[in-house]
């Protein structure tokens, strides 16, 4: 179970810039049509492999905040891991051709958030433990 808790350390953006990275460099075009769909409406819905990109980015922001809510150890060192991450995002978006696209800054922009949120309710879900354990002790003089 220990090492099951290193794992869930690894930051999912991180994942997440491979499979883009990779997908990138192989030659795949984020802005072409993976599928057609009819709606009930009548609209035709075109996704593209970017947008399918941002909304597997929507679910993996999603489970990183729920990563937040933990505490110990590992978080902390998930939090700093993901602050790399973004700053790689950042850099790879500044300097790599492959990475200048709407689509990653998206994912660049949700990484930040991972990053503020993560540190963010680490410190609100810390705070509370303290005032759970001082309000504890207190009562207990």
């Amino acid at each position: 179970m220990d090492s099951f808790k290193y794992i869930i350390a690894i930051p999912f953006f991180g994942l997440l810039l491979l499979l883009y990275l990779i997908l990138a460099m192989s030659g795949a075009t984020f802005n072409t049509p993976v599928m057609e769909m009819t709606l009930w409406s009548g609209v035709l819905w075109n996704p593209t492999t970017g947008d399918f990109f941002v909304m597997l980015g929507v679910v993996t922001l999603y489970l990183e905040i729920l990563k937040s809510t933990k505490t110990g150890t590992a978080s902390i060192v998930e939090h700093v891991a993901s602050m790399f991450v973004f700053i790689l995002y950042l850099i790879l978006f500044i300097v790599m051709g492959v990475a200048g696209t709407s689509t990653f800054l998206i994912l660049s922009l949700m990484s930040l958030l991972d990053v503020i949120a993560g540190f963010t309710i680490t410190i609100i879900a810390a705070r509370r433990d303290l005032n759970v354990v001082g309000g504890a002790a207190g009562a207990a003089s």
